[in-house]
């Protein structure tokens, strides 16, 4: 068994304008100071990380990681998240989506995914770069306005979809194959791959891919009412990542799964700082240690209640109480009576 890395925390929820969220260095001396010893970082803002100069220049990806090093703090992983999920997009969420890319790509939804491939690709060649071993990053959906469907689905659509989303993501996981760096696709509610049936369906398209692992985030299976257990126990092999995130699902006479189109706040499902949710991280734990987990636990903040610093704060603890420093011998080792192949044969009355 290996012991769980960390704590680590995901930077996409505090970068901001303000110090000390406004450059990758003070950042970084903030996670250290709440005792936090990984950081991952998000790679579409380049005030903070040059995603393309990661990727083409050594020099610049040494730099960084200097950086970091320097603030006592190891690079765990790199994030795409905004641009994977621009790999394929319904045209249904074209306006919103364009948001995620530059201004020049804008209403030009095929230049926009081909920019959203090259910044996929470059994660790959980034992390090479930098030493890492995964990124993590969004499938993109072309199927998700039809999840639950009126009228119904024409027959085969689910088919086409799947073969065409494939048909986007298998070129980069090659890529990333040659880079030596596994894709973690973070299985979320707005992606085709949401749950681990349409993982397996997109994995059955990939060839099942090696490099097309998963980031493994129980927030999401609560408030899909999925047994996040018994997911570890089936997909253990294809976790490479860990987002440590709490959330609660409080059903009422009223509201549901759906959420009848409330805010955060007002949602039977909802996402909330560790320790004050539903999630069973005892459980987690357990079970990834069990299962020789070699990633990172990383604090991946969101609540609709809790101010985002104290949940940072309060995240570093948590996490580091609940990692396994997992035992190297067993506990009954002392009443050991010792055995070789001619003793055991003896026991067994085997001439």
């Amino acid at each position: 068994m290996k012991t769980i890395k960390g704590p680590a925390i995901f930077l996409a929820q505090f970068m901001g304008p303000e110090a000390p969220f406004n450059n990758l260095k003070s950042i970084c001396q903030w996670a250290k100071g709440l005792a936090y010893v990984g950081v991952q970082i998000p790679t579409w803002d380049p005030s903070y990380f040059d995603l393309k100069k990661a990727a083409e220049s050594q020099t610049y990806a040494d730099e960084i990681k200097g950086l970091v090093n320097e603030c006592g703090l190891e690079i765990t992983e790199l994030s795409t998240h905004l641009q994977g999920q621009l790999v394929a997009v319904n045209p249904v969420y074209d306006l919103q989506f364009d948001g995620f890319a530059p201004a020049e790509y804008h209403k030009n939804p095929s230049a926009r995914q081909q920019w959203a491939v090259q910044q996929v690709k470059y994660a790959a060649k980034a992390s090479q770069n930098l030493g890492l071993k995964a990124s993590a990053t969004f499938s993109g959906a072309l199927l998700w306005p039809t999840m639950y469907p009126w009228p119904q689905r024409p027959a085969g659509l689910v088919e086409t979809g799947f073969t065409e989303l494939a048909k986007r993501w298998e070129p980069i996981l090659n890529y990333y194959d040659e880079c030596g760096i596994d894709v973690c696709y973070e299985i979320h509610p707005g992606e085709d791959l949401h749950d681990g049936i349409t993982y397996e369906m997109f994995l059955e398209k990939v060839n099942n891919h090696p490099r097309a692992c998963l980031l493994y985030d129980p927030s999401h299976f609560v408030l899909q009412c999925l047994n996040y257990l018994e997911y570890i126990d089936n997909y253990h092999e294809r976790i490479k990542m860990f987002h440590v995130k709490d959330a609660e699902f409080n059903p009422t006479g009223k509201q549901g799964v759906y959420g009848g189109y409330q805010n955060w706040v007002d949602r039977a499902g909802r996402f909330r700082s560790l320790g004050d949710g539903q999630v069973d991280f005892k459980g987690i734990f357990s079970k990834l240690a069990t299962y020789d987990f070699e990633g990172w636990a990383v604090l991946e903040w969101e609540c609709a209640i809790k101010n985002s610093e104290d949940g940072a704060k309060e995240g570093a603890e948590f996490i580091k109480n609940h990692i396994i420093r997992v035992t190297e011998k067993a506990f009954d080792d002392f009443a050991s009576t010792g055995s070789d192949d001619a003793f055991n044969k003896a026991l067994l009355g085997i001439k």
